[in-house]
């Protein structure tokens, strides 16, 4: 019993640990299942048809639409083409429009730069459209092993990437004006800690962090009473500033964008093929290669035909290895189901409040969604359960983990009895595939395979993927790090570290470790 907080009541201990039925702190031991060496490197499957239906496609009047694309002529010719219309694969488009706008057209070529976004599945249908909606970056946790295993400016970047998508993420919501059609919202969010271990860890890497110069002025402190007071859970806690939306919407608008600032400028454009999976990637031979600006060095196969081009930009996350099988395995980034639920509180939101929330190490998050019409009581959003079944290498999200989905309905009402009623089944269920590192760091850059580094195949292939289940605070900033590069290979310029961007994220760094 020495790992549970001492200041916790027995008897709601044992009440907790009755409701939950699971393992606290499982973490760890998931990162050592990460990084067996000789685990059999799994390579990863094209996405299911028939996937879960997630909260986040509840609304009709969202664009493009779910299919958009998906029948008429395919684009077969392209300069860029990006697989996967997620978070990364968008911001990959909208980075890109931006900067062939502000550049002009590419030396030579006297014509728009023609990019084509391929989606195996409906839009933004993989983890961007099945995630929980927090968009927040991490002030201060896991600063000190940051530090202490790489370095104090490694740690200071992994902090300002996050800190820097958040900022852009709302600046251009904002200058959009589509904060509310994205339900983006500020409310801080609480982090419950379950035992004196986890929150000795936390306000170690809260004085690291503070020493090497990041303004924590906003985080708060509660004690176990303060905590039941002011947020109704018995826990010692802390609170940081936070946010919260809705994904697939923030996805519409960059893909949105992307088009509107292609089309104004007529530098760039963008199409996009949904139910199009790239089953396969080919070199065009040497012989066909031509001598212009942008030779078509790669053949996509598809099943509605092929799609010649250029570059190549996998925003596949944990699919990713299915068309770079040198990625599948502990070495490389593996697919994880990960399930969710949408359940109602049974108090109104004054007593609910708004705030998000994480515990048990994050294993368990959720928030409090916005009220809508006539709503009286908040739908609540709450994923999880991953000490109860760390689903690897798993990528059917067409399926429901009845345990994990238990563990689910059960974890509000335990942590806390007075406003969730446990009979109450929840409004929606739903899986998706996220990704996972040994390192916990995603693979940002040129296609790398450490057994075959000039591979003449992955000329003008990057990745951005593997997120680690962190993706909305990283990939918006990452996806932007490889259409810098993309853009600079095309100029023949050299391409410039960002100050917010980590090394350690670069598939060079993966590839020599």
């Amino acid at each position: 019993m020495g790992l549970f907080n001492s200041m916790l009541p027995f008897v709601h201990l044992v009440l907790f640990l009755n409701a939950l039925s699971t393992p606290i702190h499982a973490s760890s031991d998931h990162q050592t299942v990460l990084g067996v060496e000789d685990a059999l490197p799994i390579r990863a499957g094209l996405p299911v048809a028939n996937s879960t239906r997630s909260f986040w496609f509840t609304d009709p009047n969202v664009l493009p639409s779910p299919k958009h694309g998906s029948e008429g002529p395919l684009t077969d010719d392209a300069d860029i083409c990006i697989i996967g219309s997620g978070i990364t694969g968008t911001s990959t488009a909208y980075h890109l429009a931006k900067s062939f706008s502000e550049g002009g057209f590419v030396k030579d070529l006297n014509r728009p730069v023609k990019a084509v976004i391929l989606e195996a599945r409906e839009f933004c249908s993989g983890a961007t459209g099945r995630n929980g909606g927090h968009i927040t970056a991490d002030l201060f946790f896991e600063f000190l092993r940051r530090q202490t295993s790489r370095s104090t400016d490694e740690a200071l970047r992994a902090y300002r990437i996050e800190e820097y998508v958040v900022g852009e993420v709302k600046k251009l919501l904002a200058e959009q004006n589509k904060t509310d059609f994205t339900d983006f919202v500020s409310n801080g969010r609480l982090y419950l800690a379950y035992s004196e271990k986890e929150l000795a860890g936390w306000k170690a890497d809260f004085e690291a962090a503070k020493a090497a110069g990041v303004d924590v002025s906003a985080v708060e402190w509660f004690s176990k009473e303060e905590t039941q007071e002011k947020f109704g859970a018995p826990y010692p806690s802390v609170v940081t500033p936070g946010n919260n939306i809705w994904p697939l919407k923030l996805v519409s608008v960059l893909f949105n964008l992307a088009q509107k600032i292609g089309s104004e400028s007529q530098a760039f454009t963008v199409d996009l093929h949904t139910e199009t999976p790239v089953t396969s990637i080919s070199p065009i031979p040497q012989s066909r290669i031509s001598s212009t600006v942008f030779p078509r060095r790669h053949s996509l196969s598809t099943p509605r035909g092929t799609v010649s081009c250029s570059y190549v930009v996998h925003a596949t996350n944990g699919y990713t290895s299915h068309l770079l099988p040198h990625l599948a395995g502990p070495n490389g980034i593996i697919p994880k189901r990960a399930q969710i639920i949408a359940t109602r509180a049974s108090v109104t939101q004054d007593v609910m409040k708004k705030i998000a929330g994480v515990a048990n190490d994050g294993l368990e998050y959720w928030f409090p969604r916005p009220l809508k019409g006539s709503e009286k009581y908040p739908l609540v959003i709450v994923g999880g359960g991953e000490e109860i079944e760390f689903e690897l290498y798993k990528t059917d999200d067409s399926v429901l983990n009845e345990p994990v989905g238990k563990g689910l309905r059960r974890f509000m009402p335990s942590v806390y009895p007075e406003r969730f009623d446990a009979a109450r089944e929840p409004e929606m269920e739903w899986t998706g595939i996220l990704s996972y590192t040994k390192s916990g760091d995603p693979f940002v850059g040129p296609v790398i395979d450490p057994a075959y580094p000039e591979n003449p195949a992955h000329e003008g292939q990057f990745v951005s993927a593997g997120y680690s289940g962190h993706g909305m605070p990283r990939a918006y900033a990452c996806a932007e790090a490889v259409s810098q590069m993309v853009v600079a290979d095309i100029k023949k310029e050299k391409w410039e570290l960002p100050d917010w961007l980590p090394t350690n994220y670069l598939t060079t760094k993966h590839s020599s470790a």
